[in-house]
């Protein structure tokens, strides 16, 4: 009995797994009827720890602000990158829209803006089409890394007018659901691009290194590694002012529900093989509010590193919730 229970219980964990993390992607075949691309989303405010509102530190981290988004657009959701900038947020969703609002300043009714990424790979009919699950933003140029085409397109800004596209022979073999993750570009130019999995058997995870533009064909490309925290995969990265870089890692599990660790790493010597590995400096697990994060990004303020996180509720705002963190980032 007890085998035949575990067994159950790890075939509702894989399929509660599959569902939440959005591996069966809804279809979207017949034309979707034009809808006007300003619309209202609904900021709350939500605590760093319902166990302990006053609480302000999270490791390496303070909590500034924290806010739970809703909107009656059924567009909303699934937010899987995310660019801050100039109190915009800019975030993209793994159905291929692009929401753009001003930071929360208070809570109640805001505006929210909702356009859809206007080219990208296949028909753009069905979720797996446009499943952008990374975004880097630099020099009036967006590059978006699509999961399922294992591939990365170049947009200028601020009209998304597409530029270039590439499926880097580096990107093959990695499975459906399982490709390019995160995405950072490092000062000099490269592009680091973690891929989701698989799992190399020594707790790795892909890596590949660009020597240049990754949606230019030609950019030569190393292999590496990743090592997330045990039991964790890589979900998103950005690089910090100093040069270090910041990687956002989740976990998924039936009983322990969705965590989050983020850690710190410097890609400064990198070489093929490598591994990437870096220390942790923030833990969202216990009673510390989290769902399935997915978006980082920085910027600074007044002097100080301020990172922001944002979760994807896998278009299922029954049972989870687009959250959006504000932290400083201590020394």
């Amino acid at each position: 009995r007890k085998r035949a229970f575990m067994v159950a219980g790890r075939i509702l964990g894989l399929l509660a797994a599959g569902f939440l993390l959005g591996t069966f992607a809804w279809p979207v075949d017949r034309p979707q009827p034009p809808r006007p691309p300003m619309t209202r989303m609904t900021a709350e405010p939500v605590p760093l720890d319902a166990g302990d509102p006053q609480r302000r530190r999270l490791g390496a981290l303070t909590f500034l602000e924290g806010w739970r988004l809703s909107s009656r657009d059924v567009r909303f959701g699934g937010v899987s990158a995310m660019h801050v900038e100039r109190g915009i947020v800019t975030a993209l969703s793994d159905s291929g829209s692009i929401f753009r609002f001003p930071v929360p300043r208070r809570a109640g009714a805001m505006p929210l803006r909702i356009d859809r990424i206007p080219r990208g790979p296949g028909t753009g009919r069905r979720k797996s089409d446009r499943d952008a699950e990374a975004m880097a933003v630099a020099g009036g140029r967006a590059w978006v890394a699509y999961e399922n085409w294992n591939a990365v397109w170049r947009y200028r800004l601020p009209g998304w007018r597409f530029e270039a596209a590439a499926a880097p022979a580096a990107l093959d073999g990695l499975p459906f659901a399982r490709g390019p993750e995160a995405m950072a570009r490092l000062a000099d130019g490269r592009f680091l691009v973690f891929g989701e999995g698989p799992d190399a058997g020594d707790g790795t995870t892909p890596l590949l290194l660009f020597a240049g533009d990754p949606a230019r064909a030609a950019t030569r490309a190393l292999r590496l590694r990743y090592r997330p925290p045990p039991g964790y995969r890589p979900t998103d990265a950005a690089l910090l002012p100093d040069g270090r870089l910041l990687v956002l890692n989740r976990s998924f599990g039936v009983f322990s529900w969705w965590r989050a660790v983020l850690t710190i790493g410097n890609p400064r010597r990198l070489r093929a093989g490598a591994v990437l590995e870096g220390r942790e400096i923030a833990s969202f697990t216990g009673s510390v509010t989290v769902d399935n994060l997915e978006a980082l990004s920085v910027t600074r303020e007044s002097g100080r590193t301020i990172l922001w996180i944002a979760s994807d509720d896998n278009f299922n705002p029954l049972m989870q919730r687009t959250l959006l963190f504000k932290f400083a980032l201590g020394r």
